[in-house]
């Protein structure tokens, strides 16, 4: 049975070291349907959502949820003008808006792809009302190397990224993700000895030789089990499964929530919305849906 649409986590007690590893499938061709994407920009949206499904999956079901935002610097555009990457409790959605005179060439570097920029990751936790926002230039090759560069300038604690996106057998994109990082040694029940020392111990160097043998077409591959994906990287170490999250495409979008907040402008600002024909039109990007309103 294909192994699809799912973030696992799991424990390496013995290395001091947590991660979670993910899959998309027909939920990624289902957000991906809703506009006519090329390839190149397909992928980067697909790793993106990756990504967000790799952060939101720490958060509980009833916490908030994870946005992820990358934009160019302005003045600089590239070919690539926003993208934008969302989870809430299981449910992904996400967009990237491509400028449709460059070309966007598979293997362009971020700064070439936004012509420079930021990469904002959101976690906005609405059970504790709490929202934090990280930001992080968007440099280095790929997006993996941009959210590696997130933890070590926020969480602070050695981490290794990989996120893969590609076509499967049978023509669909397929994306993967993986996160593997080095408890804190407050966490694990030593003193705090900071980003440094902790990359440079023996545990961590070991995890993360591990982890680098890991293949883009493992982390996309449908066939292969990510518990069994785990196994092959970590069969020497006890390693612990947490409950695997589903995922599922979701956006949020409705005709009542949409009508709800247009109801809350004065009439006189709800005129000034109306086209031609007396109605507001409101387009959602996420699902490329229309929506039309008499009021």
């Amino acid at each position: 049975m294909a192994d699809s649409d799912r973030v696992l986590g799991f424990l390496i007690p013995g290395r001091s070291a947590r991660g979670r590893v993910v899959r998309l499938g027909p939920a990624l061709d289902a957000i991906l349907s809703a506009h006519a994407y090329a390839e190149t920009p397909a992928r980067l949206l697909a790793q993106a959502l990756a990504l967000a499904a790799l952060m939101g999956a720490i958060l509980r079901p009833d916490e908030g949820q994870v946005t992820i935002q990358a934009q160019p610097a302005a003045g600089r555009e590239g070919p690539v003008r926003l993208l934008v990457a969302d989870y809430l409790a299981g449910a992904l959605r996400g967009y990237v808006a491509v400028d449709p005179d460059r070309r966007l060439l598979e293997g362009d570097a971020l700064d070439q792809v936004f012509g420079g920029g930021h990469l904002v990751i959101t976690l906005d936790q609405s059970a504790t009302a709490e929202r934090y926002q990280g930001i992080v230039a968007l440099e280095g090759q790929s997006l993996a190397a941009a959210a590696q560069g997130y933890f070590a300038s926020s969480e602070q604690v050695p981490t290794l990224v990989r996120l893969a996106a590609g076509r499967g057998a049978d023509g669909g994109m397929r994306a993967g993700g993986f996160i593997v990082q080095h408890l804190a040694r407050a966490e694990a029940g030593g003193p705090r000895l900071g980003l440094e020392a902790d990359a440079d111990h023996p545990d961590w160097a070991h995890v993360a030789a591990l982890a680098g043998t890991l293949a883009e077409a493992e982390l996309i591959d449908p066939d292969l089990p990510l518990e069994t994906l785990l196994w092959r990287l970590f069969h020497e170490e006890e390693v612990r499964v947490l409950p695997a999250v589903p995922l599922s495409r979701g956006c949020r979008c409705s005709e009542a929530y949409i009508r709800s907040v247009l109801l809350r402008f004065p009439e006189d600002e709800r005129a000034g919305m109306r086209g031609d024909d007396g109605r507001i039109a409101v387009d959602c990007e996420f699902c490329s849906r229309r929506f039309l309103f008499d009021i």
